[in-house]
């Protein structure tokens, strides 16, 4: 008898299906239910041309993560998309890590509303606000 995947396991197999994750070095740091942490290190793939984090980025990592603490709220056989994001950009950062912290507001049926906050993390341990967003997911059957 199958085991049912835990929210972790669930996250990290879709995840990896991700080639944009893959291609900037995006991790997943940690998933509970209604819960992701996304991680993504600076490097020349994720910059702007003044040296800062790009916010095209910072927005994808912040939709991921929102994207998947919503993933954990749907049943089996179900994926997320997507409908709608706003994202506020509140600093411009360099260096480190950025950690986006995906949680569920609201889960429906069809509709899931989800929050991200994107923090960077210096190389110092000192710990920046960068991004904040909203998010509309909708529930379609996974077809992988």
């Amino acid at each position: 008898m199958n085991q049912p995947e835990t929210p972790l396991q669930r996250v990290q197999r879709s995840f990896e299906r991700q080639g944009l994750m893959r291609l900037l070095g995006a991790a997943v740091e940690r998933v509970e239910h209604g819960i992701c942490v996304l991680s993504l290190p600076y490097s020349d793939k994720v910059t702007q041309q003044q040296g800062g984090f790009h916010g095209g980025a910072m927005g994808a990592l912040a939709d991921i993560a929102a994207g998947y603490a919503g993933l954990t709220q749907t049943p089996a056989g179900m994926e997320v998309v997507t409908v709608e994001y706003k994202i506020n950009f509140l600093a411009s950062c360099q260096g480190g890590n950025l950690l986006a912290t995906g949680r569920v507001t609201k889960a429906g049926k069809r509709v899931i509303v989800t929050a991200a906050e994107v923090v960077h993390i210096a190389d110092d341990g000192r710990e920046t606000a960068c991004a904040v967003l909203q998010q509309t997911l909708m529930a379609v059957p996974k077809t992988y």
